[in-house]
Formats: structure tokens, sequence, C-alpha cells
């Protein structure tokens, strides 16, 4: 694991409140998670941002999130971002494509462990609480290898007025893919950060072909590779117009994320 020191975890608070003024010693920019708006935003239907994956694609090469109108799952690996759409294709994003909510980094993995299967989405994560020190740091997931089966979402392009996702998600598209190579990825993120991101696992997929995937429900590895990025900094940018700033985010919307997630 890469050397963290106290002053590196509390550069995370300070960034949140401070617009990243950086203090002597913070970590690198490659050390931490930048992240577009709050997941109870998104709840809540603010499906409209400002920030475009020109600008995303400069603060890191891996993670997800979504596009301005909820139009499908977000998924950025090695530098490429793309959208897996309610076809549960995949199509390329350009850079002036906006997002309401996205979570990125740069990955760098601090640990790196074959894996041999069948293992189950549960017993997966079950394994990556068994590797980690703590849960109050964020972890960048990468899972590249056989799969025996996936199972995965992708809700089609809203329009306004916009419903909760709660209700979107109870007609939702959802594709099964049987003995595919791809890549399993995401974030475990600490249980503080309830209302700002989705506390535990929160994962997508895409096909090595680069062709299919979508936000895994249910998956079962064969053989893999997992590698885990160490994460202790976090920086958000918040919307300045738009819906936001009238949306009530004081409700506790965990039971209500819960039910989205699965």
């Amino acid at each position: 694991m890469k050397n963290r020191s106290v002053q590196s975890y509390l550069f995370g608070i300070i960034c949140f409140m401070t617009a990243c003024t950086s203090p002597q010693n913070a970590p690198s920019q490659e050390e931490v998670l930048y992240q577009v708006s709050t997941i109870d935003a998104l709840l809540a239907g603010d499906f409209d941002g400002e920030v475009t994956y020109g600008d995303v694609r400069k603060q890191g090469d891996f993670g997800i999130g979504t596009f301005n109108g909820l139009d499908g799952e977000m998924i950025q690996l090695d530098g490429e971002v793309f959208k897996i759409r309610s076809d549960g294709n995949v199509y390329p994003v350009p850079d002036s494509t906006r997002t309401p909510f996205a979570a990125v980094t740069y990955f760098e993995a601090d640990t790196v462990l074959s894996l041999s299967g069948p293992l189950s989405f549960e017993e997966l994560f079950v394994l990556i609480d068994s590797l980690i020190s703590t849960e109050n740091i964020f972890y960048a997931i990468k899972i590249t290898g056989e799969f025996e089966y996936v199972k995965a979402r992708s809700v089609p392009r809203q329009s306004k007025p916009y419903q909760p996702m709660i209700e979107i998600v109870k007609t939702q598209p959802t594709f099964e893919f049987q003995n595919v190579r791809g890549t399993l990825m995401g974030f475990r993120t600490p249980p503080f950060m309830k209302g700002l991101n989705v506390p535990g696992y929160h994962m997508h997929f895409i096909t090595e072909d680069r062709k299919r995937g979508g936000h895994v429900l249910a998956s079962t590895i064969e053989q893999a590779t997992l590698s885990i990025d160490y994460t202790s900094a976090f920086h958000m940018v918040l919307p300045n117009s738009g819906s936001f700033g009238q949306i009530d985010l004081t409700q506790d919307k965990q039971a209500e994320l819960e039910k989205v997630e699965k």
C-alpha cells in the first residue's frame, strides 16, 4: 500500500471545503477521487450537469458515472470514456458530453491478486473486505478476466419533467452475459459518504471487445485478476446553476438508494 499520512487523509476534507487549496505535502492529483455532484441529487432527479467529459478526463483515467438526461452508464477505462445505453451497447463519448454525476481517479494498483472461481458478486466483496485494513478510505477496483455470468442494467434517456430514479429503475432494461471476457470495475466508498456517493460497492462492466456492458447487478467470476487502488483524498465539484440549488438534500435516501442499486 502507498504511504498515507494523517495530513494526506485530511486533504480529502480540506479539498471538499475549500475547492482544493493544496496543503503542503498534499497527495498528488493521481491520489484523488474526483467527483461531480452527489448521489442524492441524482436520486432526486437532478439529471442535468454542467461538467463536460472533456474536463472529467483531465481528472483521471478510471471511473464510473452517467450522462445528462440519465442517458446510460459511464465507464472510464484506461483513459477512454464509454457510454452504455439502455440497449446494452457501448458508444463513444465526445468531450462536449456533460454529466450530472461521475467519480474518477488515476488508477495505480496497490494490491494485485489472481482469482479462481466460481466466485459470486457477494463472495467477491467478502474477499475484497478481507484484503483492506480500513473502511475509511476509497478503493478503486478493477477485475479483468473471464466471467461465467454477468447481469447488468442501463436505464433509457429521460425527458423532463424528470422522475426520481427509484421510479425510473422499476422498468429498467437488464442484460445477461454468459461466458464472457471483460472488466468489472468501480469503487468501494466509505460508509461516511452516505448521501454523497454510494456507500460500499458500486460496479460497472464492459466486455473485452468494448461492445456491451452496464451497471452490474450480479456476476460470477471464473478466472480473473483483481487490482485495487487505495485512495485517501477527495475532491467534489457541485453545480452552480440548474435545479441543484432547489433540491431538498436533508432527507435520508439510503433505503431508496439500496433499492435503486439492486
